[in-house]
């Protein structure tokens, strides 16, 4: 599926373009504001050929992608008509489709980091490796090369109040560049000389609190949010034919002394008492913060928490030269890289196989949510193989104290950013975690029914197999005691006289029909097979007795998932017959169904789909039945 049309799915998924009240995306997610949540088709939207997965967290509708993101963004803006000159926002319906304070909070701080989030962790690599290179003494500090690259490397933390009032100013619908120009208020060079020599400025006979504001966090964004309140104000004072020179200007001319005297000041000292506490906890158990941060952080990262330590972590360079947290979390990113590498060492299955292989390189760069969403999550032990792996090197890296002096994106890259023997201690802390986490996940993160080959994927021949969904014995669906299904009238397949109780699925798709009764089953499989399965013969007379279901119409599952508890002893019992049908509902769409020649079921194919040549006209689906 190329751009535009999964694009396209998207925008249809979440209820199409008139659904959505905002759009934008971060390194791996498309993330959706949505006026309506319920119209939102998530299990389409989790089928298409593209997605990873679907996460609703902090008030955000995010489609997880992975490294082609921006280029479905563009397509999807296209299709949407969405722009970087949006029309005005209806700011109510906006913090109704975000929820609760907290979301909007977590929204507000994501959406303002997101859009150069990229560009900071690259200058924070170049950063390190200029001191790497240095410290190695390839490079000379007094090299017009040096001064450069670090020029190149320092000015987006230097100038970062800018960079944050135009993210800031977007979220909260202000002016963005009449924020700019207050963010460069903050760092212009006068000032700065000033606050750095310690004179004391007056604004009409005022006093300026001395502080320089050069890589801070928090006085900007208090500062955009004053803005906020101010900027309707003053609109509504002034007629539209001068708004646009006389609220930029009383802007400023409020908003620039203010900051200064009041807002600026109050910044500094809640970043003060922020860098203060984090420190407090991390110097109270350097260990036990690394353990936790360690194995917990990914977990942050899945309910999209994870942006509130953003802001803490950068305040933490901006005020004391250096962080602690980052480095830690390296080790969170690279266990679940590890065991990624498990599941790639361990599995029998194709698919997954491939996308754990992609996942530990992503890993490596500090990407995980394909990994997360995709592997370990999805297999469950893994993550959890990695969750110890990660608190054990988190562990390490506390204890040694390992901090880091530039912001980038936990991962192998940021290494060169650690500050003096630091270097050892994390490289060390983040092999633990990483290679734990494949040794954890390859002894003991895969289930055997989850380590089965991708029976339901298409052979270089083209053709399609349909594992057993139960234990036994088989038979030609001719010999079953029905007509309907002996005559093939619903479609070619093949019966089990089961020797297990618990019926799974025998390819990965949707379940497209469950009959209340549990003793049916459809589900549309994702390579477009349509698989019946029908549990016993007039077992729907039993009204359910006997049958539990295990999942639910429209779930997405997987090969060997369990579907439905039979119990064939009180089935028997009672006096039905109880023989698993296998139909292929579809039949007409494929040039043959041939059944194996096998007499005993397992977990091997039971039936082989060779595709038409040519398009033919479907046969019945599983919901008929």
């Amino acid at each position: 599926m190329d751009q535009k049309q999964l694009a396209q799915g998207i925008l249809t998924g979440v209820g199409g373009k008139d659904n959505i009240e905002k759009a934008w995306h971060c390194a791996t997610r498309l993330r959706f504001y949505l006026k309506d949540d319920k119209k939102a088709d998530t299990p389409t939207v989790e089928k298409l050929d593209g997605v990873i997965t679907v996460v609703k967290s902090a008030g955000q509708y995010q489609v997880v992608i992975g490294n082609a993101v921006a280029s479905v963004y563009d397509a999807l803006a296209d299709l949407a008509g969405i722009s970087e000159d949006e029309a005005p926002v209806d700011k109510k319906a906006e913090k109704q489709a975000q929820g609760s304070i907290v979301n909007r909070f977590i929204g507000f701080i994501s959406g303002v980091f997101t859009p150069f989030l990229g560009a900071m962790a690259g200058a924070g690599i170049l950063k390190g490796l200029l001191a790497l290179f240095t410290a190695l003494s390839w490079m000379s500090t007094k090299s017009g090369t040096y001064e450069i690259l670090y020029a190149a490397s320092d000015g987006i933390f230097y100038f970062l109040p800018i960079f944050l009032a135009f993210t800031a100013a977007k979220q909260l619908h202000v002016s963005q560049f009449v924020a700019v120009a207050l963010g460069a208020t903050l760092v212009y060079p006068t000032l700065v000389a000033t606050a750095g020599k310690g004179t004391v400025l007056h604004f009409l006979g005022i006093p300026v609190v001395s502080a320089t504001y050069t890589s801070t966090v928090i006085p900007i964004l208090l500062a955009i949010w004053v803005l906020s309140y101010l900027e309707p104000v003053l609109d509504k004072i002034f007629p539209e034919a001068v708004r646009t020179i006389f609220t930029p200007l009383l802007s400023l001319a409020i908003m620039a002394p203010v900051t200064l005297i009041v807002v600026g000041p109050i910044g500094s000292a809640i970043s003060n008492v922020l860098a203060a506490g984090v420190m407090g906890v991390y110097n109270f158990a350097p260990f036990l913060a690394g353990a936790i941060m360690g194995a917990f952080w990914q977990v942050f990262v899945i309910f999209g928490v994870h942006w509130t330590f953003v802001p803490l972590m950068m305040n933490n360079i901006a005020k004391m030269g250096y962080d602690p947290l980052l480095p830690i979390l390296a080790a969170a990113v690279l266990s679940q890289g590890g065991a990624a590498l498990g599941v790639f060492l361990k599995s029998k299955n194709q698919k997954m196989k491939a996308l754990a292989g992609s996942g530990v390189i992503t890993s490596l760069f500090g990407i995980t949510e394909p990994t997360i969403y995709g592997v370990t999550l999805k297999l469950k032990r893994p993550f959890y193989c990695a969750v110890a792996s990660g608190a054990i090197g988190g562990a390490i890296i506390g204890a040694g104290a390992v901090h880091t002096n530039a912001f980038a994106l936990p991962s192998l890259l940021a290494v060169p950013g650690y500050t003096g023997n630091g270097v050892v201690i994390g490289l060390l802390g983040i092999a633990v975690a990483f290679f734990g986490g494949a040794i954890l996940t390859y002894l003991f993160g895969i289930k055997k029914e989850d380590n089965v080959a991708d029976t339901a994927s298409v052979s270089q021949d083209g053709a399609i197999t349909i594992d057993a969904p139960v234990a036994g014995t088989l038979i030609p669906l001719k010999n079953v005691n029905d007509e309907v299904f002996a005559t093939e009238a619903m479609g070619k397949g093949i019966a089990i006289v089961p020797t297990d109780d618990t019926v799974k699925a025998p390819v990965s798709g949707t379940i497209s029909a469950l009959y209340p009764t549990g003793h049916a089953i459809g589900i549309t499989a994702d390579n477009g097979a349509e698989i019946l399965i029908h549990i016993g013969i007039n077992t729907v007379q039993l009204n359910g007795q006997f049958f539990e279901a295990l999942t639910k119409q429209n779930d997405h599952v997987t090969v060997g998932d369990p579907l439905v508890k039979a119990d064939f002893a009180q089935i028997k019992a009672a006096g039905y017959d109880p023989t698993v049908m296998v139909i292929v509902t579809n039949t007409a769409s494929y040039a043959a169904v041939t059944p194996t020649s096998d007499t005993e079921a397992a977990s091997q194919p039971i039936l082989t789909l060779t595709p038409q040549t040519e398009t033919t006209t479907e046969g019945a689906t599983a919901a008929n039945v």
